[in-house]
């Protein structure tokens, strides 16, 4: 396996020194999950964000990658067009399924509040609830709604099982009453723990690679789990399956310089971010020429290495400028997807090498010499493969932890 490369001395104190224990402080926030919030759509696995929630409750269960003695959730009502009254919330220790420990169960307020409403394209934090939690611990997020919200915003692809109840069963710790499920999150952008939280968490930003699609779902394999796991720190997802780096989609959320912001340089106690991202925007136009073309697959303009190395640029300038330091991921392999032309080929090559050479990141992690088989380094290694030749599979994300773990 390749090793991967790093890119400057400087950038290896610069990374090294974010990842020392003493960044622990006491008192303060630290992201410990996230998602990033989409429109409501259907063209992805059966979900429930354009219909959204009438008199109903929906339980989330996530996994957080740190500890900590109190939690506090985000709420995003970002692609709302009117304001999202929560009637009530809680968070529990999770227990099987839908089911949460019974002497576990916190209710949520908002300002001192039991209800609360986000304004339309708005988000907001909860108040903090009393719940202690070790790293990596599941926890379980119930919301719900005594009106009617109308569409959701919510996360395509949460390869996870979120479940709905009729009624009130916020506080209620069987699983009984929740007898539909879908695998997206619904409003909810964040959990953040707070007491003697860590300061050097890592953001894994992109699409749908990052996202964990072709992981096994319900399992937690995707990279970012793998890597939390392996390193210790925190670790927040910010991946969108289809999302582009250059051009908003009304499927596969906004352009990735545009949504930067909101999805990495606002989550508390980070320290690093890692930027694996443009396959869509190489590969969109080569798809549209398939025999069966994706209708989501647009926009689908033809992209240059150049137009898209300044769209890196803009997100290096931008993580630079809050402080953060910027680790570039290399393309995978992509020869034998719907991604794959001799366009596509040979922009990702021109990318990569740009990547790898021209220092603009702060450190560089070659994702595409270590998922590439042997016998032809444009395709990936059928070890790696989830089967489309494009994304890998739970061992092809483990070895993207690895190779990522020994950059950091």
């Amino acid at each position: 396996m390749h090793k991967p490369l790093v890119v400057g001395a400087a950038t290896l104190a610069v990374l090294a020194g974010a990842a020392q224990p003493s960044t622990a402080r006491a008192g303060t926030w630290g992201s410990a999950w996230a998602a990033s919030p989409q429109l409501p759509a259907t063209g992805f696995t059966p979900n429930w964000s354009q219909e959204g929630f009438s008199h109903q409750s929906v339980r989330q269960v996530v996994r957080v990658t740190q500890g900590g003695d109190r939690i506090r959730i985000r709420l995003s009502n970002a692609y709302g067009t009117s304001p999202l009254v929560v009637t009530g919330a809680t968070v529990a220790r999770t227990g099987e399924g839908a089911a949460v420990q019974p002497d576990a169960v916190r209710e949520l307020t908002f300002g001192g509040h039991r209800s609360v409403s986000v304004p339309a394209h708005g988000e907001l934090r909860s108040d903090a609830a009393a719940l202690a939690l070790d790293r990596l611990d599941p926890v379980t997020v119930t919301l719900y709604f005594a009106g009617t919200t109308g569409p959701a915003t919510f996360h395509a692809q949460g390869f996870t099982d979120t479940y709905r109840a009729e009624g009130d069963h916020r506080a209620d710790p069987s699983a009984a009453a929740f007898g539909a499920s879908s695998q997206s999150w619904y409003y909810l952008s964040g959990v953040e723990v707070g007491g003697r939280v860590r300061s050097d968490g890592i953001v894994l930003f992109g699409d749908s690679i990052t996202d964990g699609f072709g992981s096994t779902p319900g399992a937690d394999r995707r990279y970012s789990d793998a890597l939390a796991e392996r390193t210790g720190r925190p670790v927040v997802n910010a991946g969108i399956g289809g999302n582009l780096v250059l051009n908003d989609s009304a499927w596969y959320g906004e352009r990735a310089t545009a949504r930067f912001r909101r999805d990495v340089l606002d989550q508390p106690g980070v320290s690093t971010v890692v930027v694996l991202a443009g396959l869509n925007d190489i590969g969109f136009s080569e798809a549209r020429k398939g025999p069966v073309p994706q209708p989501t697959y647009v926009p689908a303009p033809v992209v240059s290495s150049a137009e898209l190395i300044a769209g890196y640029r803009e997100l290096i300038r931008q993580a630079h400028d809050r402080g953060l330091a910027a680790v570039g991921a290399t393309l995978l392999p992509l020869k034998g997807s719907d991604h794959w032309g001799e366009h596509a080929a040979r922009v990702s090559d021109e990318v990569n090498d740009w990547i790898r050479t021209s220092g603009a990141f702060d450190a560089v992690v070659d994702f595409d010499k270590a998922l590439a088989a042997k016998s032809d380094p444009d395709r990936l290694a059928p070890a790696y493969d989830s089967g489309d030749a494009l994304h890998p599979n739970d061992a092809g994300y483990r070895v993207m932890a690895q190779v990522l773990a020994e950059v950091l």
